[in-house]
């Protein structure tokens, strides 16, 4: 925090109305600069077909139920291993989708 921002924290009881208004300013910032995409592919996340997590944190959408159980899965899945990785990592293509040199 700078000085500035030090200055302005609010003691208290209202440290709280403080934090959550600081919050919103930043989703509302946010929201600016990343209005929810509508339409195209960046409309539809690749690994939420339904929703994007984007959308929800930035708070544009509610989390449907089909997201939140996506993510419950997500945290009990087993860990992969490093060869599992490797083995991702090599079969990708990366960004210009060649297998010959992947990332």
């Amino acid at each position: 925090m700078t000085t500035s921002e030090t200055s302005q924290v609010p003691a208290g009881s209202d440290f709280e109305r403080w934090i959550e208004e600081k919050s919103e300013a930043v989703k509302a910032e946010l929201g600016e600069k990343f209005p929810p995409a509508t339409s195209g592919p960046a409309a539809v996340h690749a690994e939420t077909a339904s929703q994007r997590i984007e959308e929800v944190l930035l708070g544009h959408e509610q989390p449907a139920d089909a997201l939140l159980e996506e993510l419950v899965d997500l945290e009990n899945a087993p860990p992969l291993s490093d060869e599992e990785l490797d083995k991702q990592a090599l079969a990708s293509g990366g960004g210009d989708d060649n297998p010959d040199t992947p990332e």
